[in-house]
């Protein structure tokens, strides 16, 4: 619970035009300093979370094991975990590019869908709790690779669990 109370939170910061990616380019001391908020260390263990449901706890944890490996004793950049967990899912899914698509927006995207009949069609845009005048960009390119996963009446709760991944503005 306490978890959860903070992804709001973070997510109330991070649905402000003023927010930051998880990862950028800093060009000083100063900036790395503001970098390490608690919005980049909710977001960045949400979008974790979220990884991990989309590939499999076994699956994730076989990334986390190669990128472990990889860089013993050493240093490491932010693509390094997702090509290790590129290793793992051996072409099947790219995680760099999807991963990316979260730690270099800033914001969340708010996913829309709706049922005609036996067709489901979902959208996604930016989502902004208010918009600030002073800090306003446009991020009406903003598109994230989102993974959906949902269940269908012929299955039970425990098995059978379909993924979608939406790379697009709109799917059906």
């Amino acid at each position: 619970e306490d978890f959860l109370n903070l992804i709001f939170k973070a997510m109330m910061k991070d649905a402000l035009n003023s927010s930051h990616p998880v990862s950028s380019a800093v060009q000083s001391s100063e900036q790395i300093e503001e970098m390490f908020d608690a919005l980049s260390y909710i977001k960045g263990a949400s979008l974790l979370l979220m990884l991990k449901h989309y590939l499999t706890k076994d699956v994730f944890q076989a990334g986390i094991e190669v990128y472990l490996h990889n860089h013993n004793y050493g240093s490491a950049q932010s693509d390094d975990l997702w090509d290790s967990m590129n290793e793992i899912t051996n072409g099947t899914l790219d995680v760099k590019k999807l991963m990316k698509t979260w730690i270099l927006h800033k914001g969340f995207p708010l996913v829309t869908v709706v049922r005609t009949g036996k067709i489901i069609s979902i959208q996604q845009e930016k989502f902004l709790y208010r918009v600030e005048p002073e800090n306003w960009t446009s991020d009406a390119s903003y598109l994230w690779h989102i993974p959906l996963t949902y269940m269908t009446s012929r299955c039970n709760f425990t098995h059978c669990i379909n993924a979608y991944l939406l790379d697009r503005k709109s799917g059906m």
